[in-house]
């Protein structure tokens, strides 16, 4: 499949990549840069940037409003986004994430991701609303 993300240019800034993708899933993954990091902790490790979660997650969960947009409809854009930071995430392990949608209507869908470590460490959760354009 190729990368749905690379048509967002900021996505493919990112690093992001988009692994599944149906009305009921998006999963995907996005190595932690030390470009997307914050500054270093004590001891000089880098983490991810909260700014990178949020994006991370906002696009899989756009992505998921995408797909289940309302024919003939204009597009989806985000209205409101909540995030719990939970964990860091080191420079050098990958992130993953999974949007599944609480609520799919006509007019707004409602997608909470969970962005994990590849030892299952949950990172963050959003939770975000894509309205119909």
């Amino acid at each position: 499949m190729t990368n749905p993300a690379d048509i967002v240019p900021f996505a493919k800034t990112m690093g992001i990549k988009i692994t599944e993708m149906t009305k009921e899933k998006v999963t995907g993954e996005m190595l932690v840069r030390p470009e997307i990091c914050t500054a270093a902790q004590a001891g000089g490790a880098l983490s991810i940037h909260g700014g990178a979660v949020m994006t991370f997650a906002d696009v899989l969960g756009a992505f998921g409003g995408f797909v289940n947009l309302p024919e003939g409809s204009g597009g989806t854009t985000t209205s409101e986004s909540k995030t719990n930071f939970l964990n860091g995430a080191p420079a050098g392990q990958t992130v993953y994430g999974e949007s599944i949608p609480l609520k799919v209507g006509k007019r707004q869908s409602v997608w909470q991701t969970r962005i994990t470590l590849d030892d299952g460490t949950l990172v963050a959760v959003v939770t975000q609303t894509q309205i119909v354009l």
